[in-house]
């Protein structure tokens, strides 16, 4: 949303209504001023809710090669729609809420009440997406998507050929996820709505790699409109050896030009074969595009989650801060096995979640979160504390984000 503001007889910026609604503005919230080469980025100190991340279950139909669920311990279950009636009804009155996500380690599709979630979080005019792996979006499931109001449909696929697509997503088949999404674009067309947008995302690793030049096809074959690409984050160590991050994996936030390590600054360029060859050479070991601008010069990361105001609600109704955080599990960090703990700072089964939200132990991690004073184990890695996220080398306590692929920008959900 873009406009103009006044500036009144004291220099004093006169906003909108519909921006401090939106931004949760109010007298006395204190906001920060930051130079970019553009111009002020004025922002809330404290970003106010705005996105929530959603687990209807822990149930998956596939065996993905890749997935949390291979080496964890925890209990699978599924939201209950009381717990899911708590939330909604506890976010009906936050003007700053944008989007609803529902995602998590199972698959959306296979909780039983889920066109009825989503019919619920439209009725709170903000953006609703889904994340799934597509096999069980049946004709009935796609109608009540469609009719509920769904906005953005994300299918995971990570192969565009049938034998990777099956080597990598066990059980599942490319031919039916594709005659699914079709269906779905036919009753889409046959209610006369645009909506939901569909977008496909591709996790990147060795094993798949040239995969790659057939996504556009298939993105074409399922009328997607976009495409996300993230890298792998290995449960395995078999699967650590399919990173392809190695290099770059803790050098996400260099403040200052090296000569070691130049900045490239490209022009648009026509995505032809005879342009981009040439280009390759040029690229390596830089990066294709700028981290997202930290709220702190110099900070060693820059964590999505917090600074675009999201909360993750694990489907028993627990609320984390991020997805990482939902769940315990281990995992390995460039071939270094690492223990995550989940954190959770409540449940919706007693509490509001403006309560938990607005709670002095939750405010006090965002701020944390945004100053991102943590060393850069993903870097370093040289201690014992690395093995687990209870507290690192300068003195941070549970949870400690020093290793965290996802705020050094190599991990990315939608």
């Amino acid at each position: 949303m873009t406009g103009k503001i006044i500036v009144g007889q004291k220099a004093e910026l006169c906003l909108s209504d519909q921006h401090r609604r939106r931004w949760g503005i109010r007298p006395g919230v204190e906001m920060v001023v930051q130079e970019t080469p553009e111009g002020l980025l004025l922002r809330p100190s404290d970003p106010p809710l705005s996105k929530v991340y959603i687990e209807p279950t822990s149930e998956c139909n596939l065996r993905c090669l890749t997935c949390v669920r291979n080496t964890w311990d925890e209990p699978i279950g599924s939201m209950p729609m009381a717990t899911y009636h708590r939330l909604i009804e506890g976010l009906r009155n936050v003007p700053t809420l944008r989007t609803f996500s529902f995602w998590g380690i199972g698959e959306p599709l296979m909780h039983p009440g889920i066109v009825e979630m989503v019919r619920m979080a439209s009725g709170l005019k903000v953006k609703t997406e889904i994340i799934t792996n597509g096999m069980l979006l049946n004709k009935e499931t796609a109608e009540g998507l469609v009719d509920a109001g769904l906005d953005t449909i994300i299918v995971s696929v990570d192969g565009a050929s049938a034998e990777a697509f099956s080597d990598i997503r066990g059980g599942a088949v490319l031919t039916h996820v594709k005659e699914n999404v079709n269906r779905l674009q036919a009753i889409r067309q046959a209610r006369r709505t645009s909506k939901p947008e569909i977008g496909i995302q591709f996790v990147v690793m060795k094993r798949n790699l040239g995969e790659l030049a057939g996504l556009r096809l298939l993105a074409k074959d399922i009328g997607a409109t976009f495409i996300i690409l993230s890298n792998l984050l290995p449960y395995t160590p078999e699967l650590s050896k399919e990173i392809l991050y190695w290099l770059w994996a803790g050098s996400s936030y260099q403040s200052s030009r090296s000569p070691y390590n130049p900045e490239l600054i490209l022009p648009r360029i026509e995505p032809r074969r005879e342009a981009l060859q040439p280009l390759i050479g040029l690229l390596e070991h830089h990066w294709l595009a700028p981290p997202p601008l930290p709220y702190r010069e110099g900070a060693s990361g820059y964590c999505q989650f917090v600074g675009e105001g999201a909360v993750a609600i694990g489907h028993t109704g627990d609320v984390s801060p991020c997805v990482p955080l939902m769940h315990s599990y281990t995992c390995y960090i460039r071939g270094r096995e690492k223990r995550f703990r989940r954190y959770v700072l409540g449940n919706l089964g007693g509490q509001d979640i403006m309560d938990i939200w607005n709670g002095d132990e939750y405010v006090q991690y965002r701020k944390r979160l945004l100053e991102f004073d943590f060393p850069p184990c993903t870097d370093c890695a040289g201690c014992e504390m690395a093995e687990s996220n209870e507290e690192d080398c300068i003195g941070n306590t549970f949870p400690t984000c020093g290793d965290c692929l996802w705020a050094k920008g190599v991990v990315h959900c939608p």
